[in-house]
């Protein structure tokens, strides 16, 4: 039978007494002038009717929960969250590690690679982790290569070096990821280095692509790929260099011209992982999974806790 109301004042003031004020059984049995062993009693109901509810938060828990609450929210299906470390750089590394794990428990054999700040970060990870015996054959690069200087945007000399610390042989990517133009890219798409490229990309049973924000820097010509267009649909992150809006919307234009995994291409891959950085935004974040193209994350817990809690 359920204690009457004033019995449950007692045990909530015994319970607030030893929990809230720190208080020793003993010095609570001597304030109510009854015995030790009563108070212990009353404790333990306190927490079997529920007045009392212990939480224990041990290390990694915090992210597991994040990562189930996406799992039920149906907008991924796994992945790896880290937590922040004392600078970017540590969290960066950080991330970098959780990708590699998450191709190892995947099964990656042949693999599609991004470019952006952590991918360059993830090489360099694994040129200081070499996994010669990961399970990885094949990798080949999402996207042409920049005319920067950049090592993050240099998607041939990435996979070069990702595939000589995996174990893995790679597939290069002879053409630019920004073209002259529409009418170039026409052309260089037309080739048998495209073509070749292409049949990998349609082999790939896992992609690994960047999720970064909106405006980015470099700019990648956006203005002459899009126009007005990228503003007007209120663009808030990009993948590759693709953009698209808080919504989900992969937002397209008649005059783009990057060379880069088709996107239709790119949802046919059966392990779609998305990779934040450091500063990747929750904003960012929530039209990429609004897209509905990624099936695994590799983020900071922090930001993926500020996605769920803002929703």
């Amino acid at each position: 039978m359920e204690p009457n109301q004033e019995k449950q004042k007692k045990l909530a003031y015994v319970a607030r007494r030893y929990y809230l004020d720190d208080q020793k059984q003993s010095d609570i049995a001597q304030e109510l002038g009854v015995s030790r062993p009563l108070i212990s009693r009353m404790l333990s109901e306190a927490r079997e009717l529920g007045i009392v509810e212990i939480t224990v938060h041990e290390p990694g828990t915090r992210s597991g929960r994040a990562m189930d609450r996406l799992r039920l929210s149906g907008a991924i299906r796994g992945g790896v969250l880290v937590e922040d470390g004392e600078d970017n750089d540590a969290t960066n590394r950080s991330l970098s590690q959780g990708a590699v794990e998450l191709l190892g428990q995947l099964g990656t054999r042949r693999l599609g690679v991004g470019w952006g700040y952590l991918i360059g970060q993830l090489v360099t990870w694994l040129e200081e982790n070499p996994q010669p015996d990961s399970a990885v054959t094949d990798i080949c690069p999402l996207v042409g290569n920049a005319s920067i200087p950049a090592r993050n945007y240099q998607s041939n000399e990435n996979v070069r070096l990702m595939a000589q610390q995996l174990g893995a042989f790679p597939h290069f990517l002879y053409l630019p990821a920004l073209p002259e133009s529409l009418e170039e890219k026409q052309v260089l798409c037309s080739t048998e280095v495209y073509r070749q490229i292409h049949q990998q990309w349609e082999r790939l049973d896992t992609a690994l692509v960047n999720i970064g924000d909106y405006p980015s820097s470099p700019d990648f010509a956006s203005l002459v790929r899009y126009g007005s267009l990228l503003q007007r649909q209120r663009a808030c992150g990009r993948m590759l260099i693709y953009y698209f809006n808080e919504a989900g919307t992969v937002i397209q234009s008649d005059q783009d011209f990057a060379i880069q995994i088709p996107i239709g291409t790119l949802r046919r891959c059966p392990n779609i992982i998305g990779v934040c950085s450091a500063n990747t935004s929750a904003k960012a974040l929530e039209g990429a999974l609004n897209t509905g193209i990624f099936t695994h994350l590799v983020a900071r817990s922090k930001l993926v806790e500020a996605l769920l809690d803002g929703r």
